[in-house]
C-alpha cells in the first residue's frame, strides 16, 4: 500500500442512527491503527460501518478524513461512497455473482478507469495476498464462504483505500475455515498502512485483530 503519512485521521463526531434509533459518537483513529467496534445487538455498529461508507447519512455532525469532511450536513458537505476513499467489506459480502473472482477484484479498478489489462495484474496480485490466487477464473456464485471472503478481501483492497471497513469478517465462515480465515485478514491488516475498522460479535477477534475498541451503547 502507499505511504499516506503520519497525519492522517478518520474523526466521526455526532449523531449516527436510521429510522427512530440514533446514537452519539465521537472518535478519531490513526493510520496504522486497526480499531474493534463492539457492542450489544442493535447498538449501532452495521451503521456506523455505513455511515462511514457513505451508505447512511449522519443524523448530525460529520466525518471527516484528514480534516476533509466527507458528510457533514450544517456546511451542505456530502461525497458519496464512490468519492470517498474507502472500502468496505460487507458482511454478506456482495461479490458479482455473474463474474469471476478476478473480474470482481478488478471491478473498482476498472471504475476508475484502470485499463483491464493493468486491472488484471493488479487484481491477480490482490488475490495471491488472500491466498486465492487458484479462484481467480471461478464465478463468485461457486465459491464457498470462505473462498468469497477471500476474493471480498482481495477486492477492498485493490483500490488502496485510506479507510478499510470490515463488517462480520468471519460470522458467516464455518469452524474448520475460520482460523485460516483469520489469518488471512490479519495479515492484510498487518500490510495495511490506512486507518481500518472492525465490527466483530466474537471475542477472539477483536483480542486477535484489533489494536483497541470502541463500545457503542455503553
Amino acid at each position: 500500500m502507499g505511504d499516506r503519512g503520519n497525519t492522517m485521521t478518520l474523526s466521526v463526531a455526532g449523531d449516527i442512527g436510521k429510522g427512530t434509533y440514533s446514537l452519539s459518537v465521537d472518535f478519531s483513529i490513526e493510520p496504522g491503527e486497526v480499531v474493534g467496534i463492539v457492542g450489544r445487538n442493535g447498538a449501532g455498529k452495521t451503521t456506523l460501518i455505513e455511515t462511514i461508507a457513505g451508505i447512511v447519512p449522519m443524523v448530525a455532525g460529520s466525518v471527516a478524513l484528514n480534516g476533509t469532511d466527507w458528510d457533514n450536513a450544517p456546511r451542505n458537505v456530502w461525497m458519496t461512497p464512490e468519492e470517498r476513499r474507502c472500502a468496505v467489506v460487507f458482511q454478506d459480502l456482495r461479490l458479482f455473482p455473474h463474474m469471476t473472482a478476478i473480474q470482481n477484484v478488478a471491478f473498482g479498478l476498472r471504475a476508475r478507469g484502470m485499463s483491464k489489462g493493468e486491472a488484471n495484474i493488479l487484481a491477480a496480485q490482490k488475490l495471491q495476498v488472500v491466498g486465492a490466487e487458484h479462484l481467480a477464473d471461478r464465478r463468485a456464485s461457486v465459491l464457498s464462504g470462505g473462498e468469497a471472503q477471500r476474493v471480498a478481501l482481495a477486492r477492498a483492497i485493490a483500490t488502496d483505500p485510506a479507510v478499510l471497513l470490515l463488517d462480520e469478517p468471519l460470522s458467516a465462515i464455518d469452524a474448520a475455515s475460520k482460523e485460516p480465515l483469520r489469518e488471512v485478514v490479519a495479515t492484510v491488516l498487518r500490510q495495511f498502512t490506512g486507518i481500518a475498522l472492525l465490527v466483530s460479535h466474537d471475542p477472539t477477534d477483536v483480542a486477535t485483530l484489533a489494536t483497541r475498541t470502541i463500545t457503542l451503547g455503553g
